[in-house]
């Protein structure tokens, strides 16, 4: 059998695939088979047609030897002398067959209904005539039929059905049956000989009926067993085919978390370099312009750090820009700030105008990248908060605090005295938290009771890719 396999196509950092999907996979490819099977399994009716054809050429050569057996039993004395006996036996052989070769037509439509009605043609053959003919190879058929499309339970119980039926009606009427029309096939032809007496009918040979019974048991368990067998690779191609679309599904399922994660990772990095930098600089030209009459010479510093800011932010941006771009290392999604220096951070924001107070600015930050971007983007997003939302705030105190096993940094502001710019998204919390999760951390964001804010975020030294720290603490903060 020709195998087939799924084709999982990977993920770029754009989420794109790197290779067309795979067409849909069908039972018939899954099957194979040579091509006259291939032909039949596309056209079923084909092989109906042929099956058709094969028992109406049975009835018709049996009718020859039939026409002959029932000449032989007439002069052996087994029939009446003078009563045309062949004619009705023949007919009956040939209408059944014909009456089967049609009924065959419709056993996919109707297998059960099918296997009924040959059932009681077959019935209708022996009582009125007393021959079953080709009709023991129809309900042969007809249970093919059933085993290929029905369970094992009602297949056998349908089998079980048509036997008892059949063998009753063969015990009881059949009088010229396979073992007969062998032995009676030349009985008519050679020297005459003339029998003492003539019967009414052959009499009942319990010997000859079993012979009949055992030949129809053995077409009936024929026709289940190769059903069965039709059925059961029917049934393994259908698992096949429904695996590899479970495989499909969980690749496209796959691929569009990686473009959601992406989405997530580049609105994460751009809010980070855009939104932080763009309102320090907005806050350093508003500190500019209010004091461009009295103090040109810190308007003009307030400039220049608006420059260092913007550059600063394109350089951030360019980096981003390229970790994103097709011939990055797409497995490491952190994208080192130019400015790792949380002293510089900090002082930025105090150049635009927030009274912002810091300890442990010198704190050794840990090797690792990620935790060293994770540091400085939750501090700069907790000051971006206070600029934005806590404007005139009277005091920010950022503290930054190493253990062996963890880095703490801690923004605390005591509430703006003017109207922020409104209660935000929720994206700089979402985006913190996030960050902190990826390295196994948590991060705190809520407010205090004697006013202002408290951001506090606990990072892992060495990140430790599991949820144990990250459960630990998860609160849903208010978008500010």
């Amino acid at each position: 059998m020709p195998t087939r396999r799924a084709t999982l196509t990977r993920t770029g950092g754009s989420g794109a695939t790197n290779a067309p999907p795979d067409p849909p996979l069908t039972e018939a490819q899954v099957s194979g088979g040579s091509p006259v099977a291939r032909l039949i399994q596309a056209h079923p009716w084909v092989m109906d047609l042929a099956v058709a054809a094969v028992i109406l050429l049975i009835g018709l050569v049996g009718s020859m030897f039939v026409w002959q057996a029932a000449d032989g039993a007439q002069a052996l004395g087994l029939y009446p002398r003078d009563e045309d006996v062949a004619t009705p036996i023949t007919a009956t052989w040939l209408l059944g067959a014909a009456a089967g070769a049609a009924l065959l037509l419709l056993r996919r439509a109707a297998p059960i209904t099918v296997t009924v009605l040959l059932t009681g043609v077959a019935v209708l053959s022996l009582l009125v005539a007393g021959v079953l003919g080709a009709l023991g190879a129809c309900v042969a058929c007809a249970l093919y039929s059933v085993a290929a499309v029905h369970r094992t339970l009602t297949t056998w119980v349908v089998l079980g059905v048509v036997l008892t039926a059949l063998t009753l009606a063969l015990w009881r009427w059949q009088d010229l049956g396979l073992i007969e029309v062998i032995s009676w096939f030349s009985a008519g032809t050679g020297t005459s000989w003339e029998p003492t007496r003539y019967l009414e009918q052959p009499l009942f040979s319990p010997g000859r009926r079993m012979g009949s019974v055992l030949l129809l048991l053995a077409l009936g368990l024929l026709g289940v067993a190769v059903g069965s067998a039709a059925r059961a690779r029917r049934l393994h191609a259908q698992d096949l085919v429904e695996r590899y679309r479970a495989l499909a599904r969980e690749r496209d399922q796959s691929a569009a978390l990686a473009r959601a994660a992406e989405r997530a990772h580049i609105a994460r990095e751009m809010h980070d370099v855009v939104a932080h930098s763009l309102s320090v600089m907005v806050a350093l030209a508003d500190g500019a312009d209010a004091a461009f009459e009295r103090a040109p010479a810190g308007s003009r510093d307030a400039v220049r750090q608006v420059a260092r800011t913007g550059r600063s932010a394109l350089a951030d941006m360019q980096r981003v820009l390229g970790a994103l771009g097709p011939g990055a290392d797409h497995e490491d999604h952190g994208v080192a700030p130019t400015e790792v220096d949380l002293s510089t951070v900090v002082h930025r924001f105090g150049t635009a105008g927030m009274p912002v107070t810091a300890t442990g600015l010198d704190t050794t930050l840990p090797d690792d990248t990620s935790v060293r971007l994770a540091v400085t983007r939750i501090l700069g997003e907790a000051l971006t908060n206070v600029l934005r939302h806590a404007p005139g705030a009277a005091s920010v105190e950022v503290a930054v605090r190493r253990t062996p096993d963890t880095v703490e940094v801690e923004v605390v502001d005591s509430g703006g005295t003017r109207t922020g710019d409104g209660p935000g998204t929720g994206r700089g919390l979402v985006g913190m938290r996030e960050r902190a999760a990826l390295l196994g951390g948590y991060v705190e964001a809520e407010p205090r009771a004697g006013g202002g804010w408290r951001v506090r975020a606990v990072l892992p030294s060495s990140p430790v890719w599991s949820q144990e720290r990250s459960q630990e603490r998860s609160q849903e903060g208010h978008g500010r």
